[in-house]
């Protein structure tokens, strides 16, 4: 069986028809749920103005933080979701998450939150042994040697603490510290002074 045909003003937007003819074999379907828009989240907390937000915006160190406060003062100025999305670099639907944390718990809501992260392999007991025993140097009878390099504190740490890092990580450690790896030149434990003096003094001119 053949449809019967449309009449123009049997057509919604885009030409999708509103209702078929009963005779069609075709159902008759809710187009609106297919080719619709989405109502937009609205923004319930009215505490600032977009030039408010802006201002903090500012005055915000958070570069995240920045991007949602402007994405929000675009869409209390009427801007549409997609488009204050892609100006602040992130997809409508992260900007629609923001929206609501934001009508929850403000601008506070919008603040990065503090990521744990990897603990650090030393505690800060275990930093400040650790920056004391470098400055005081290594025992050459029980170290082995006479200065320190990574790759030694990192045989010290793995013995002190029971701790084993890479040495780019020791590396890290001392900078932390405020230590540089430059070390002063290195000399024998068993040298004589006074020999030394004395060589200097016969030194032709």
């Amino acid at each position: 069986m053949i449809p019967e045909a449309l009449s123009p003003d049997s057509r919604g937007r885009g030409g999708f028809p509103n209702r078929l003819n009963s005779d069609s074999l075709v159902p008759e379907v809710n187009l609106r749920g297919f080719y619709g828009m989405g109502t937009a989240i609205a923004i319930t907390r009215l505490d600032y103005s977009a030039s408010d937000l802006r201002k903090f915006a500012v005055e915000t160190e958070d570069g995240d933080a920045v991007r949602r406060l402007l994405g929000i003062a675009m869409l209390l100025e009427g801007c549409s979701r997609g488009e204050a999305a892609r100006i602040n670099g992130m997809d409508r639907q992260t900007l629609c998450d923001w929206v609501h944390r934001y009508n929850a718990a403000g601008i506070a809501g919008l603040a990065t939150g503090t990521r744990s992260g990897r603990p650090p392999a030393l505690t800060d007991a275990q930093m400040a042994e650790l920056k004391e025993l470098v400055i005081n140097g290594p025992d050459p009878e029980q170290d082995g040697v006479v200065r320190w390099r990574c790759v030694d504190l990192r045989t010290k740490i793995a013995d002190h603490f029971s701790v084993t890092v890479h040495k780019r990580s020791v590396a890290k450690l001392l900078c932390r510290l405020n230590l540089t790896r430059l070390q002063p030149r290195p000399y024998h434990p068993k040298k004589d002074a006074m020999a030394q003096e004395t060589f200097k003094k016969t030194l032709p001119a």
